[in-house]
């Protein structure tokens, strides 16, 4: 790959700091900006640390991902996920660089009963969902160099995630109640780093002759928010972990500020045909978080 850097944009984001880990251990050049050196609600802030830092490629990681306080922020929202990404694009046309950008399956209604494709039409629910679709329309508009990558219900060792919710609710509580009327697939941040930075490398490979566009990419298979805690738990009860006795309930059950998709799986063979990626089953990434957090745990208690 080319000596010049990929930026990252967002770098305290769980997938941002996933990307540091695997880029260092790739060896791949690699500089992340978080807040103070690229505001991705200031486009004069990421001009000027793009401009300085002169990338071979950028990855938008940054997000405003609240769903719920979406909904009574959305000018912050719509600053974050489309007024950012717009300005980003613009950039990278000006400059000749190209850009993976982040969205999400929240661009789609969940209506639909078998997984989403990449040419389903978005009809998002929610204050986050129409600003990350404005995000994607605004890339698309300004930049033909760019690969949208949607992806699902991310979580890993780092950052604020269902997963680590219910590991520190676990040990408060001695029953749960969780949403089983939700589906989705559950995507690990780590996973989904490995591929965003095979992603790059193919992009670095191919040149004006790599696949743009939008794609999908999430973990295989799919679950309930109820049975992503039961595969979460397992692991806990295994590693000998008192864990809580986990309760089944509707959306209706458990209301929130914002609607959340009742189904949004996202069918992910494009990518594998474009880029030759897919990631492993979603009970794999479970798996691997719950190693991370239980080593990360023994290096506090040294």
């Amino acid at each position: 790959m080319s000596a010049r850097p990929i930026a990252i944009i967002g770098a305290t984001g769980q997938v941002a700091q996933a990307l540091q880990r695997a880029a260092k251990a790739r060896g791949m050049p690699l500089i992340a900006a978080g807040r103070g050196q690229a505001d991705i609600a200031d486009g004069s802030s990421l001009r000027a640390f793009l401009a300085a830092s002169r990338p071979s490629l950028v990855i938008n990681a940054a997000a405003y991902t609240a769903v719920d306080n979406a909904e009574c922020d959305a000018a912050r929202a719509h600053a974050i996920n489309c007024d950012g990404p717009a300005a980003l694009a613009s950039f990278c046309d000006t400059t000749g660089v190209p850009l993976i950008h982040l969205s999400t399956d929240y661009v789609f209604d969940g209506t639909k009963r078998s997984p989403y494709v990449e040419d389903d039409v978005c009809a998002p629910v929610s204050v986050y969902g129409r600003t990350k679709a404005a995000g994607e329309d605004a890339v698309r508009q300004r930049l033909v160099r760019h690969v949208i990558i949607r992806t699902a219900w991310v979580y890993g060792a780092e950052g604020q995630n269902f997963l680590k919710t219910m590991l520190r609710l676990g040990n408060e509580r001695d029953v749960l109640r969780v949403i089983a009327d939700q589906r989705g697939t559950p995507t690990s941040a780590e996973h989904l780093a490995e591929a965003l930075l095979d992603i790059a490398s193919k992009i670095a490979i191919a040149g004006d002759e790599a696949p743009w566009g939008t794609y999908h990419l999430t973990a295989a298979g799919e679950t309930t928010w109820h049975g992503f805690a039961m595969e979460i738990f397992r692991h806990e009860r295994e590693a000998g972990r008192k864990v809580p006795r986990l309760e089944a309930i509707t959306s209706a059950e458990y209301p929130t500020p914002a609607l959340r998709p009742q189904y949004s799986v996202l069918d992910t063979s494009k990518i594998k045909d474009a880029f030759g990626i897919a990631l492993p089953p979603w009970q794999a990434g479970v798996a691997n978080c719950m190693k991370r957090l239980a080593a990360l745990e023994l290096e506090i208690a040294r």
